[in-house]
């Protein structure tokens, strides 16, 4: 815990001697994964020039970018969309891998545990339900927990029991307002919720990595991009995986 904390002390640290350094730091936009909102925030506040994010879907922030949207840095929940972008030359400078995230099954806060996962016990747990969880076409939240599920064998079963949605968060707040009786989210994000619990921690193997790269668009981006990985250690703090 006292290194820890020291390290933090020390992140600190180095921020403000970037800040110094970069006194003149121009303005910057961020299109950054939903599940990031908290972290990242903290991380732009300590930008010592005007830092503005916009917070969706992976898979709709490339779209976006694919279009024109006037991004310096982007950062996504998602290898596959943030390769996406690259291969198409939107990127200026290689992707960087900033932190990771565990996918986790939740329900309300007053929910008991559900240890023994299979197709049947989701079922009877929903009931007349539905399961949230990010779109599975293009949410990378969704793309995850579609793998849990045909790994379990439940699939073929839920597939029409489930309330899809634009990211994360959104199905996050379906389970925080006791709309839906479970959800599939990021392991942070239920950290963040107090409405919430965790009811079931899926396996990592039971599904793609979750990583979350980023990178930047234009060269205005770059210094933002540094201050980014220099600070990524808020992250581990927000309930992420911290990568070696």
């Amino acid at each position: 815990m006292k290194t820890a904390a020291i390290l933090r002390a020390l992140t600190g640290v180095l921020l403000l001697l970037l800040g110094a350094v970069q006194a003149g730091a121009q303005a910057v936009t961020i299109f950054a994964a939903a599940s990031l909102q908290g972290p990242l925030d903290d991380i732009a506040a300590a930008w010592p020039g005007e830092a503005t994010i916009s917070y969706a879907g992976s898979g709709t922030i490339a779209r976006q970018i694919s279009l024109g949207a006037p991004a310096d840095v982007v950062m996504l929940a998602s290898p596959d969309w943030m390769a996406w972008l690259s291969e198409r030359g939107f990127l200026h400078g290689p992707a960087q891998d900033v932190t990771a995230n565990r996918l986790v099954l939740i329900g309300p806060a007053s929910a008991a545990p559900l240890p023994d996962v299979t197709a049947d016990t989701l079922s009877a747990r929903l009931g007349d339900g539905r399961l949230a969880m990010g779109q599975h076409m293009a949410v990378p939240a969704g793309l995850y927990g579609a793998a849990w599920l045909r790994r379990i064998g439940a699939w073929d079963n839920l597939r029409t029991r489930l309330a899809e949605t634009e990211n994360v968060r959104a199905a996050l707040a379906l389970v925080a307002r006791g709309e839906v009786p479970l959800g599939l989210v990021y392991a942070s994000d239920a950290q963040a919720e107090t409405s919430v619990r965790v009811l079931h921690a899926v396996p990592p193997d039971m599904h793609p990595p979750i990583l979350y790269p980023a990178a930047a668009i234009t060269p205005a981006g770059v210094p933002f991009l540094q201050h980014l990985i220099a600070a990524r250690g808020h992250f581990a703090d927000a309930g992420f995986v911290a990568l070696p």
